[in-house]
């Protein structure tokens, strides 16, 4: 189990401490204090071997933008699995399904939407709509109801729903009447066309009682969506990632077909379970969903390799997709009114051991894939902590209304690696930031002759439990002083970091307080200068460093990174008390310089 607070920046630059120093002074400085006091710990479990009944829970508190205390974050997150319903269908049915599936080859599902619905325009598509009256559950005593969507266009592959209620499933039937389609020729050969759905939505009053907004959406492969209270859609979860950015090309798996749990009168939990499909594995997945001030999904799933297919290079877990196209970093782009644009700004993780780091994210010239080793990972996620509509400047996409995603394992993973995978994108319609966890091979290959070492798989059947927590915008999981800001100014083969820290003690210690800064530099790189100071206008702190990057034959480099993929240069900084001191007082600043 990980005990955390959840702490929210200011939704505007003049807070409550500003206008009100004293109260708000004492506290801030009580929240920071006891988050030094209540040391992270964690629960472990065998993960294969812990279904979402049994996997270990987490508790937050929260502190409130005004600096006041909010309830638990455990009443803003419920204890889902406790209170989710448990049908004669369960789980074990799903896994039935997808280890069945596993001994049979692949069915490829492309073709069976005709074409007359692939071919039509983004306009025509748009005139498809559901009729809210046909919603799953709405004349019924629920909190929540269903909507469906309909196949063509991007949507190429046909889904199957079931209803799961009093314990026995039933499917869907799909019907023409449950949409309106403002074409009567297309609406005709719908008709007389055999069809499924292509994916759901899920609507619960997540803000107004008496209304039922849009909190949940599953739609395309395996990616899904989902709101808080206070936020809009932005970044995707997916359930898994296969071969992500390999030269052998990525594989994506879809979800064939879900079965959705009617809930009790008045419960704030649904259950959905999906069936999982692509050429080398299949997969059973279950998903609590909790929408609310901070969206809750409880998730387990079951993996099977399928039988006589390719053998998976790398496979991703508890994915995470969003959008970066430039930010403080870039200092905007030339031609573009706006200052920033993208839907997440930087992945945060926390390790085994407590220590919680910090890497921004860019949108580098060539690929780049940024590894960080992390066994039995406590957490991580793509956040959105910038939260300030004028650091944005768009009114149509409202950015800074954008959630986080953190990402909390339950049990024990064991050993493996988080990747970072950016990929250059000129626009913002792209989602080319892509986040997740690699578990090291564990089963040992008969050994080839001439090679050095046996190659390793992933074993044939393999089972993770994790909770997805979409948070609003500039919310932080952690009570230390965090990075809010990354600027660079480079000069030939000097580059000038610019680093703002706020959060946590910082903003209660003054400018003579001493506190020392630790930066970690590549070797072939030169330190130049470093200063460290206190930031009046925040009530932050400022590090300042310069370097000198080492010089390289253009030519020379070209050829390294088309062969190695694109090098880079790793800094990393800190900020303690002194030095020597074990205790940060921030998180730890990383940054992937690529060449």
């Amino acid at each position: 189990m990980l005990e955390y607070f959840i702490f929210l920046r200011p939704a505007r630059p003049v807070s409550f401490f500003h206008r009100q120093p004293l109260a708000g002074m004492a506290c801030g400085l009580f929240l920071a204090l006891s988050m030094l006091c209540f040391p992270f710990c964690a629960e472990a479990a065998n993960s294969e071997q812990a279904p979402p009944k049994e996997a270990s829970q987490s508790t937050a508190k929260a502190a409130a933008p005004d600096g006041s205390t909010s309830p638990e974050l455990s009443e803003q997150v419920p204890d889902t699995e406790a209170s989710a319903s448990e049908p004669v269908f369960g789980m074990a049915d799903v896994e039935a399904k997808a280890r069945a599936l596993a001994e049979s080859e692949f069915e490829n599902p492309d073709g069976k939407v005709p074409a007359f619905l692939l071919d039509i325009s983004y306009d025509q598509w748009r005139k498809i709509r559901f009729k809210p009256d046909s919603s799953l559950w709405r004349n019924e005593d629920s909190l929540f109801e269903a909507q469906f969507f309909h196949p063509g266009l991007f949507y190429n592959r046909l889904v199957s729903i079931n209803v799961v209620q009093n314990g026995k499933a039933e499917k869907l039937t799909f019907s023409p009447d449950m949409f309106e389609y403002g074409d009567k020729a297309l609406a005709d050969k719908v008709r007389q066309t055999p069809l499924d759905f292509s994916g759901f939505r899920l609507h619960f009053p997540i803000k107004n009682p008496d209304y039922k907004d849009e909190v949940v959406v599953f739609l395309g492969a395996t990616y899904f969506r989902a709101v808080t209270r206070d936020s809009q859609y932005g970044l995707s979860g997916r359930g898994l990632a296969i071969d992500t950015a390999l030269a052998s090309g990525e594989e994506f798996p879809y979800f064939r077909e879900f079965w959705l749990v009617k809930p009790e009168s008045g419960a704030q939990t649904m259950t959905v379970y999906a069936l999982m499909d692509t050429p080398s594995m299949t997969g059973a997945y279950r998903f609590d969903i909790t929408p609310g001030a901070f969206t809750v999904m409880d998730t387990s799933c079951t993996l099977f390799a399928r039988k006589g297919a390719k053998p998976v290079q790398k496979i991703g877990l508890a994915a995470l997709t969003s959008m970066f196209l430039f930010g403080e970093t870039e200092n905007g782009r030339s031609g573009d009114y706006r200052p920033e644009v993208h839907d997440s700004d930087g992945l945060l993780f926390l390790d085994t051991d407590g220590n919680w780091f910090w890497s921004p994210l860019a949108n580098p010239p060539r690929l780049a894939i940024n590894e960080f080793r992390l066994d039995n990972p406590r957490g991580f996620g793509l956040m959105q902590r910038d939260g300030f509509f004028d650091h944005y400047q768009d009114l149509e996409a409202r950015y800074e209304m954008r959630p986080s995603l953190w990402v909390e394992p339950k049990g024990d993973w064991g050993p493996g690696r988080l990747e970072l995978i950016e990929i250059p994108s000129e626009e913002e319609i792209h989602d080319n930031m892509v986040a997740f966890w690699v578990p090291d091979k564990s089963v040992s290959q008969a050994k080839v002759e001439g090679q050095a070492e046996a190659p390793r798989l992933y074993p044939e059947t393999m089972s993770y439990a994790y909770r997805l927590i979409w948070m609003p915008p500039g919310s932080n999981p952690h009570g230390l002083g965090w990075a809010v800001a990354t600027r660079t100014a480079r000069q030939e083969d000097r580059l000038r970091f610019i680093i703002d820290f706020e959060g946590g003690l910082l903003d209660f210690l003054p400018g003579d307080t001493g506190l020392s800064s630790v930066v970690k530099i590549p070797e072939s790189v030169q330190l130049i200068e470093k200063q460290l100071s206190k930031n009046p206008v925040t009530g932050g702190w400022r590090l300042v460093f310069m370097v000198r990057l080492p010089k390289e034959e253009g030519v020379l480099q070209s050829i390294r990174a088309a062969r190695d993929g694109a090098p880079s240069l790793r800094f990393k900084a800190v900020l303690k008390k002194g030095e020597n001191l074990p205790d940060p007082l921030t998180e730890t600043w990383f940054y992937d310089l690529q060449l």
